[in-house]
């Protein structure tokens, strides 16, 4: 790597604009990214601005965080975006600025705003642009790696739902052996387990012998701790897992822990594999009330404590399973159950008995265990992925600060990177 730097402001690497209004009625169906201050907030029928992008945002909670799109999009008002790179490596650009702790540059109102003005003065050291290139090609084989990693679990859940819908929602099995054939995909000892006739329940047809059953019948729920703001400080020993825990639309983020130095009851701790449910919602689209989660394990807390936004389900031993129960929270009719059940306009809460109330054909515990056994398995892989994912992730943010500074010479992070393979 040269070291031909140069010393420039903000304002002079990156042009910065505020974002453009778009209300949820204005927003239409299409292809195009909505960016604001948390990422990707929906898509729009039109973008507003070129991709590559990177945007920042400008309010809120989300104030100074980073994010960036590879394709064209609209840029919210929740939101700065970059409208000129000045020459400079787009994607460059984008690690620049997450070096940056720009949420320190507040603008002083009382809602927490970032204006463009404050951060065009903060002083930085640039490479010329081919060794910016250089830097991008190899930080992007670590995202690379990491997004692979992700993908993959992504691909091991939807085989996990794939089969839970099958078995249990469209009783393929049961539908098979009513019309003489062998149920696909299974052994005989697994198949002799499902019957091969319907039966009238309140629910509808459902397979014979299958109890009508709820949900407070085979789990128990437990609603997590009511925190002050206060309470949630530097910790290196235990955090919260809240409602920032949740994937818009389900499953579990690593980055949405909240260190905590509170009370809290033994009941409240969750564990690696636990099942988890948004109780609250304040996103627009309902994309995380009801919505389930597996508590994936981290290295860097001891004890993780649900937050108040948080149900933890606790299936009752020898009756029920956690792989059953989330596999069922991810289908459209629990789904709509827990919209039923919740109340609100800019902030959603679902009721005490959304979860519990709910009705379902509960098939017998040795049909349970043995779809239990398959998920668990890539369940198993999901998690091993994950920590590898976390570990690249790790030597990513520490070499980010170093090479983009120029205190790390390209050379140099071949060990990192062979290390991590």
């Amino acid at each position: 790597m040269s070291f031909d730097w140069k010393d420039c402001t903000l304002g002079e690497f990156v042009r910065l604009q505020r974002g453009h209004d778009l209300t949820a009625s204005e927003q239409l169906p299409g292809v195009i990214p909505v960016m604001g201050s948390a990422g990707q907030n929906g898509t729009h029928n039109k973008a507003k601005a070129s991709g590559p992008g990177v945007v920042i945002g400008r309010s809120g909670a989300s104030i100074g965080r980073v994010h960036c799109s590879n394709v064209d999009f609209w840029p919210h008002n929740t939101c700065l975006y970059v409208t000129d790179f000045l020459g400079n490596s787009p994607r460059f650009a984008y690690y620049v600025l997450q070096t940056l702790d720009l949420a320190a540059y507040n603008s002083g109102s009382a809602q927490p705003s970032l204006n463009r003005n404050y951060i065009y003065s903060i002083q930085l050291r640039l490479p010329p642009r081919p060794d910016q290139d250089n830097i991008v090609e190899l930080l992007e084989v670590l995202d690379d790696r990491i997004s692979l990693l992700r993908e993959t679990n992504a691909t091991l859940e939807a085989i996990a739902q794939a089969l839970f819908k099958s078995w249990f929602v469209d009783f393929d099995p049961v539908y098979a052996k009513q019309q003489g054939r062998e149920p696909e995909g299974m052994d005989a000892e697994t198949a002799a387990l499902f019957p091969d006739s319907f039966e009238e329940s309140e629910l509808g047809l459902v397979p014979s012998g299958w109890q009508v059953t709820r949900i407070s019948e085979v789990a128990e729920v437990i609603k997590g701790k009511s925190y002050k703001s206060s309470e949630l400080a530097e910790s290196h020993h235990t955090a919260l897992v809240s409602l920032k825990s949740f994937e818009r639309g389900g499953g579990f983020r690593m980055d949405g822990f909240k260190p905590y130095k509170g009370s809290y009851k033994p009941n409240q701790v969750v564990e690696p594999g636990d099942l988890i449910v948004a109780y609250t919602d304040v996103t627009q689209a309902a994309e995380l009330i009801g919505k389930p989660a597996i508590v994936v394990g981290v290295s860097d807390y001891q004890t993780l404590v649900a937050s108040l936004d948080v149900g933890i389900v606790r299936p009752t031993p020898r009756v029920m399973n956690r792989q059953y129960l989330y596999g069922l929270f991810r289908t459209d009719v629990f789904q709509s159950h827990t919209f039923a059940h919740t109340s609100g306009t800019t902030v959603l809460h679902l009721s005490k008995d959304g979860i519990g109330s709910f009705q379902f054909a509960c098939p017998p515990i040795n049909i349970l265990l043995i779809y239990s056994e398959i998920a668990e398995s890539l369940a198993c892989r999901r998690q091993t992925n994950s920590d590898q994912a976390q570990t690249l992730a790790t030597l990513r943010d520490t070499l980010l600060p170093r090479l983009i500074s120029g205190q790390l010479r390209l050379p140099d992070t071949e060990t990192h990177l062979n290390e991590a393979s």
